[in-house]
């Protein structure tokens, strides 16, 4: 038996590729579906099934072009209802691959159609629960994404709650969980960088398995942050035959001249994006362009600060990476990116185009200059829990969530220094404001510098 789990960081995500005997199966895969062609002929396996654990909010599967590419059916769990071809598997079916085999246990409660699959090996003794986003390492999914008409978060709360204690509880000890995300996701509140563990482990440790029900209700619904808006337009995409990927990334990857790139860049509803990393940008970039570079969580911030999924997209990208942006933008479902600005920013500034500086300054030249009263609007970026649990005195908080909502409370005739915990999204919040005609300044190394600095007059509260 072949199992190897295919961890994305910048998604937090695990999808899972399984062979036996020749035979494969893909559990939760990316769009893209190339990666799990490569590990079917490394392994020299057919992929036989394509295992969907629910309909992901947070990216776009691939599990219609990878069926696509490989003959594999399609298996979703109870209740789920798409637009492809799929076998609509029943509670407790068994999928025999090679001389394993897989059942399903459907368990409702992050969405209605949530399923986890239990691998069995050759002996029929269980080796692994493959959960989705029902249980995660340390957490449990939220449950507010499906809710409708007829279902209540409370409602899917509770539901949660039975499946986990009926359908999960009872298997034994020793098997090993292996969840759809880790840290980093939001599609949980507090989720451990550990992407796998045991389940007696977490009999022991996670807090799902040792509430009763209504106190379990409580504390997942409780201090539940909106959902990024692309959520419920990922999961129309993943009930659907969409583009397929190869196609959008062709698309991205056209290089544009300085003169392409600069008539779609002065469109009302073409948005420049420059994915290079922080200093760079911040040594030079367009004036309007927004900053969400690659070495981040760049396609969740994608997602959450690019309100319109259908948005026209040019790109600005180091060498090299114009495929990965592309490929990266794809999975969120942002499909309609243009291409790319061909020779860099380099290009632009030898053809004698306007560029801006995004000033920085160091943690310490930020506590100095509240110390001493040079800095009067400093902003702290990050997300409401963040800043809940320890920030300075008296600072101002503007999440960087609610960008385009909150940045509107801000003054173009005032200068504001903004930080969120390590100089990533503080960029990303200055940028935004700074083309809507902000004056902003990034502080480097953010929160974590500015506890590390001698603090002088100010306080942290906690």
């Amino acid at each position: 038996m072949i199992l190897e789990q295919i961890y994305t960081k910048c998604l937090a995500q695990g999808a899972y590729f399984i062979s036996s005997e020749g035979e494969a199966i893909i559990i939760d895969p990316l769009r893209e579906v190339q990666p799990y062609l490569d590990l079917a002929k490394e392994h020299e396996s057919t992929i036989k099934y394509v295992f969907l654990t629910h309909f992901h909010a947070d990216f776009v599967s691939g599990q219609v072009d990878l069926a696509k590419a490989t003959g594999a059916t399609v298996i979703l769990g109870p209740n789920a209802k798409a637009t492809y071809d799929y076998h609509s598997a029943k509670d407790g079916e068994v999928f025999q691959v090679g001389d394993l085999r897989v059942e399903v246990i459907h368990t409702p409660g992050h969405t209605m159609e949530s399923t986890c699959y239990l691998l069995r090996d050759q002996d029929g003794k269980e080796q692994a629960l493959f959960t989705g986003d029902t249980l995660f390492i340390g957490d449990v999914g939220r449950p507010d994404l499906a809710v409708k008409s007829d279902l209540t978060t409370e409602d899917l709360a509770s539901h949660l709650y039975d499946s986990i204690h009926n359908r999960i509880m009872p298997l034994p000890d020793h098997i090993t969980i292996y969840p759809a995300h880790g840290a980093g996701s939001a599609c949980g509140k507090n989720m451990s960088s550990q992407t796998s563990d045991t389940l007696g482990n977490q009999k022991e440790t996670n807090y799902a398995f040792k509430l009763q029900k209504q106190d379990f209700i409580k504390e997942l619904i409780t201090g539940l942050s909106a959902p990024p808006s692309y959520f419920p337009e990922n999961v129309a995409m993943n009930k659907r035959v969409n583009t397929d990927v190869d196609t959008i990334i062709r698309r991205g990857t056209t290089p544009l001249s300085v003169q392409e790139f600069e008539t779609l860049g002065f469109q009302d509803d073409v948005l420049v994006l420059d994915t290079r990393s922080v200093s760079a940008f911040a040594k030079a970039s367009l004036p309007q362009a927004w900053f969400i570079g690659l070495s981040g969580q760049f396609a969740p911030w994608v997602g959450a600060v690019i309100k319109d999924i259908n948005q026209k997209i040019i790109v600005i990208a180091d060498e090299g990476k114009e495929e990965e942006v592309a490929t990266r933008l794809s999975r969120v479902g942002y499909d309609y990116s243009l291409g790319y600005l061909k020779g860099g920013i380099e290009a632009w500034v030898e053809y004698g185009k306007e560029v801006v500086e995004t000033q920085e300054v160091t943690a310490q030249e930020v506590v100095d200059g509240l110390s001493n009263g040079s800095i009067t609007y400093p902003v702290d970026v990050r997300k409401n829990g963040e800043f809940a649990t320890s920030h300075v005195e008296g600072i101002q908080h503007l999440s960087l969530d609610e960008v385009h909502t909150n940045s509107k409370e801000l003054d173009p005739a005032k200068t504001y220094h903004v930080h969120c915990a390590g100089g990533y999204r503080s960029l990303i919040y200055a940028s935004i404001a700074r083309s809507r005609g902000i004056n902003m300044v990034n502080v480097l190394g953010g929160y974590g510098a500015i506890k590390e600095t001698a603090l002088g007059t100010i306080k942290l509260t906690t």
